[in-house]
């Protein structure tokens, strides 16, 4: 658990966070159910992959670009983003992301409400246990209300 309990404050660094990697990303949890009391949690992809098209059936995000060029796509809108542009994607509303230069770029990804930070937790222990094929991408999926569509 990183910071406080959600009862108090706390304070993390840069690049402070915890850190879980799967599928060759890296993101740092910055805030979690834990430390926010369930309100939200805050994600910072280090090292970033593009997400295909999927719909959230429990929680709405929010991008904010920290480095490089993105385009998100929400329902049937696509949003050229640089840094400090932010975008909104509610639950239920399909959602995608990819980089202008694949591989590049930070952004963060506000989830409300927390809770969503546990789906690459789980994708994060499965691959450190050998473990990380379809099989579990699709069962922490269903777990999490992720359909993928793309």
């Amino acid at each position: 658990m990183i910071g406080g309990d959600g009862s108090t404050g706390f304070h993390l660094a840069a690049m402070a966070g915890e850190r879980l990697s799967f599928a060759g990303a890296v993101v740092l949890v910055k805030a979690s159910a834990e430390t926010t009391a369930g309100a939200f949690a805050i994600i910072e992809e280090v090292d970033p992959l593009d997400t295909p098209l999927h719909v959230h059936a429990n929680e709405d995000e929010l991008f904010y670009v920290i480095e490089g060029e993105h385009v998100f796509q929400v329902g049937d809108d696509e949003f050229p983003s640089g840094p400090g542009a932010v975008v909104f994607a509610p639950r239920q509303v399909p959602h995608a992301h990819r980089r202008v230069v694949p591989r590049t770029g930070r952004f963060l990804t506000m989830v409300s409400p927390a809770g969503f930070e546990r789906f690459f937790r789980e994708l994060s222990t499965a691959e450190s246990a050998g473990g990380a094929g379809p099989d579990a991408y699709e069962r922490v999926s269903k777990k999490y209300g992720i359909t993928w569509l793309g």
